[in-house]
């Protein structure tokens, strides 16, 4: 089974569909962005120091924005 990628999925939701698949690619879209975010903070709570100063973050703004739940944007 192949699974669609993310980018996939938004031209997908561009397209016009019927009221319910409409949902089902939104709520899709939804979780896939929420997997996302639980991924990327999940890795920048682990990042080392000296890396985070590499991309321009503190070490303080990199943990809060590590703590936040994955429905916060």
């Amino acid at each position: 089974m192949k699974l669609m990628s993310y980018n996939q999925a938004l031209a997908l939701n561009a397209q016009p569909l019927p009221p319910i698949s409409r949902v089902l690619v939104s709520l899709a879209l939804t979780v896939a962005a929420w997997e996302l975010r639980h991924r990327t903070r999940k890795q920048l709570a682990q990042m080392p120091k000296h890396m985070l100063r590499d991309i321009g973050l503190s070490e303080s703004h990199a943990e809060h924005e590590a703590e936040k739940p994955f429905w916060r944007a």
